[in-house]
């Protein structure tokens, strides 16, 4: 049975694999190579947010900046480390060295956190609210909220400010935009913040509900390659669609087979 909370819960797991897939398709077209390391980012994104609040104890909302702001400065990294340094050698070595990253990701959060399944604190605490006389969990509500908000604002950088247009400018014609004047490097390393910064958010959302293990990072992956696929190849509203999608089927679906 299809219920309004099963309806939040799809659209919360769709927004989180949304700010996932809109994370890869900025470094995508930011650094022109696909980061197969970008799901391990997510992975790290919610071990950061784990680490915050043991060690400052501060709630959720207050973590979130937070966490975007270290993820960002790793996203940027991880492109400068195995992304960058190769693009004018052949696509199949920006492969390798993105799953090289990917187990050293791995690997380091096993060693600090342990192969144990970790919880994220919640954004705004736990329990539900009355919205119209429905209850809907705060949680999931948060992540759409949340979500919808940094889509919006994404949408806006891109679409209607001076910097979005350069981002895209870089993203389509890299000679072209260096001809121009445009500082082609500022550029790129912007859009590697914004996708490290939006893997981080989603990892730090996610890990309330779904927990925070260093294997999950291959499943964020390849979630967010199918919702580009599905999208259209490195189309941020594309991709936007296309993670909606995946998560508002993996909600339905296992909803069916629990009521089975």
């Amino acid at each position: 049975m299809i219920t309004t909370q099963l309806i939040l819960n799809a659209l919360a797991l769709g927004m989180a694999y949304a700010l996932i897939a809109l994370g890869f398709v900025l470094a995508l077209n930011a650094a022109c190579a696909v980061n197969f390391a970008h799901g391990d980012l997510v992975v790290l994104g919610g071990a950061v947010a784990v680490l915050l609040a043991a060690w400052l104890d501060l709630p959720g909302v207050l973590l979130l900046p937070l966490v975007a702001l270290a993820l960002a400065f790793a996203g940027v990294l991880a492109a400068h480390v195995a992304i960058l340094p190769l693009a004018r050698r052949p696509p199949e070595q920006t492969f390798v060295a993105t799953l090289a990253l990917a187990a050293v990701i791995e690997q380091t959060l096993t060693l600090t956190l342990g192969a144990a399944p970790r919880t994220t604190p919640p954004f705004v605490g736990s329990g539900a609210v009355m919205v119209g006389g429905i209850p809907l969990g705060l949680q999931p509500l948060s992540i759409v909220i949340v979500g919808g908000v940094l889509v919006t604002a994404l949408w806006f950088l891109l679409e209607r400010t001076q910097v979005g247009r350069r981002m895209r400018a870089v993203a389509s014609d890299r000679q072209m935009a260096r001809a121009v004047g445009i500082p082609v490097g500022r550029y790129v390393t912007l859009s590697l913040a914004l996708s490290g910064a939006l893997a981080g958010v989603a990892g730090f959302l996610l890990g309330h509900q779904f927990l925070v293990t260093p294997t999950q990072g291959a499943g964020h992956m390849l979630k967010a390659y199918i919702a580009v696929a599905l999208g259209g190849w490195g189309s941020v509203p594309g991709a936007l669609v296309g993670a909606l999608a995946i998560g508002s089927f993996e909600t339905l679906v296992s909803a069916q087979v629990g009521d089975a």
